[in-house]
């Protein structure tokens, strides 16, 4: 289940996307303190072209999802996510809850958002991600090189369109 953001899981959304794999899997890696996550937040939380929600596993909170460019006529936007790792591989349930996000986060893009599109990005090296996405019909559309942290990764670009979900 998704859910809007709510401004007492601020503090744990922080927490688990500064756990070192979610960073090490993002194309930007720094831990985020609380001063730039609050102007983070301060920005999007009224921004119509981005929507942040709260991904519920089993009645807990358990991840998060991102869509950006959003707004009136949209057609296609992009999407990201990232999970509580540490929490849901204590609890043993860590690939039930991603296939579970992937599958809300999907059926809200096609659903309540009206997309005819949804796109992300994947850093090359990050099979495990590749594949669940690749099991969930995206497809690989294109790659650019990137520099993070000062060293060159590849980006890999998916795509899933309404009718390639049907």
């Amino acid at each position: 289940m998704l859910r809007r953001v709510r401004e007492h899981d601020l503090e744990v959304i922080r927490r688990w996307r500064n756990h070192p794999r979610v960073r090490a899997a993002s194309l930007t890696t720094h831990e985020i303190g609380p001063d730039e996550h609050a102007r983070w937040w301060a920005g999007v939380k009224g921004d119509p072209s981005r929507e942040v929600l709260v991904y519920e596993h089993g009645g807990t909170p358990s991840g998060v999802v991102t869509f950006t460019g959003l707004g009136p006529g949209a057609t296609s936007a992009a999407w990201g996510f990232y999970l509580d790792l540490e929490g849901l591989e204590s609890s043993g349930e860590l690939l039930r809850a991603w296939i579970g996000l992937e599958r809300a986060a999907i059926e809200h893009a096609f659903g309540p958002l009206g997309l005819a599109t949804l796109r992300g990005e994947v850093l090359e090296d990050n099979e495990s991600v590749r594949r669940l996405h690749r099991r969930f019909g995206f497809a690989e559309v294109g790659s650019d090189p990137r520099a993070i942290d000062g060293v060159d990764r590849t980006v890999i670009t998916i795509q899933l369109s309404r009718e390639d979900n049907a």
